[in-house]
């Protein structure tokens, strides 16, 4: 019996030495398109937000609030939604604003690790920002989230003239899950008349249909990966993505008619999971007569920015398209 269980350990410890080095292989191959300045420790990271068991425990882990620009104030106001809300000190009245949405696949994420962005977008701007903790799926699936963040809209509209804000020069922006909440809020903005100058979408999560795709050409495999957005889309929609989803803003990329949006501004890596249903959209948007400008940038995984911000020359262009595409829509008088 002794001589059976040392086999059964010896064999056991050999599959887990072969899985582990198929991992590592697979790994190496993931990261080997990307260039040497995108390269981060959290690409070597086995991280995958598969479970609702895993959003519970994360959400028990404080995460520390980013910093945030100098000559910016923060001031978190209860909702709902709650909201953070950014003024730079030097600020024209009435400004434009920016309503921006946080990623994590619908199901993580709080404002505050987003300072740095969003201090940095009032600072260099020169704008009111508006930054919006809407509930996420995983115990409020849709229509929860986007109606906190369309309650957030139309707050920054209703209270323009308190806030200093120029109704005619508000913008919408997110990334990931965020992006596809703003592409949402876009929608049903042009839907209620509600006025919005801009959308800037970075790496949108737009289309669920990507979770039915068997091959996804090599982008997903850093970061965002396929399990992980089958998780996402599933807890936000209350059940798995399939043929249909007759919902109007469930899913940004299913609504067909997309004349009379605001102008859009969408960035993605050619590695990023989400590069194909993002440059599918940016077509579409530029068919339907939406003024759209579409950044790809070879070799960047999805968040790559976040990590490599202040450090990556690549990201820095890409950081600072959209804030050029946001100063143009938003930041001056017209």
């Amino acid at each position: 019996m002794k001589r059976l269980l040392r086999g059964v350990a010896l064999v056991a410890g050999a599959a887990l030495v072969a899985a582990g080095v198929r991992t590592v292989l697979a790994k190496r191959r993931a990261i080997g398109p990307v260039p040497a300045d995108l390269r981060h420790p959290v690409l070597y990271a086995p991280f995958q937000i598969t479970s609702r068991t895993m959003v519970r425990a994360m959400a028990r882990i404080p995460l520390p609030a980013g910093p945030v620009e100098a000559g910016v104030t923060v001031d978190r106001r209860p909702g709902p939604p709650e909201v953070f809300v950014y003024q730079p000190s030097a600020r024209a009245l009435p400004s434009g604003a920016v309503l921006y949405i946080h990623g994590g696949g619908f199901v993580i994420g709080h404002p505050s690790t987003y300072h740095p962005i969003c201090s940095r977008i009032a600072a260099d701007l020169g704008v009111l920002v508006v930054s919006v903790n809407y509930r996420k799926a995983v115990g409020h699936p849709f229509p929860a989230g986007l109606n906190d963040c369309f309650d957030a809209l139309t707050r920054i509209h209703a209270q323009a003239e308190a806030l200093g804000v120029d109704p005619s020069r508000i913008a919408v922006a997110g990334d990931s899950a965020g992006g596809g909440l703003a592409a949402a809020v876009a929608q049903m903005a042009c839907d209620r008349d509600v006025p919005l100058a801009f959308q800037a979408l970075i790496y949108p999560m737009l289309d669920d249909r990507t979770v039915l795709r068997q091959d996804h050409i090599g982008t997903g495999e850093l970061v965002w990966t396929p399990a992980s957005n089958r998780f996402g889309w599933t807890a936000y929609l209350g059940h798995r993505p399939g043929a249909e989803e007759p919902r109007p803003y469930a899913v940004p990329a299913r609504r067909e008619n997309l004349k009379g949006l605001a102008p859009a501004w969408i960035g993605v890596g050619d590695l990023d999971l989400f590069h194909a249903e993002n440059v599918e959209y940016a077509g579409r948007l530029s068919l339907s007569g939406v003024p759209t400008d579409l950044v790809v940038v070879p070799g960047m995984y999805h968040g790559a920015d976040n990590f490599l911000a202040d450090r990556a020359p690549s990201m820095i262009t890409f950081r600072d398209s959209m804030l050029a595409a946001l100063r143009k829509a938003i930041a001056t008088r017209p």
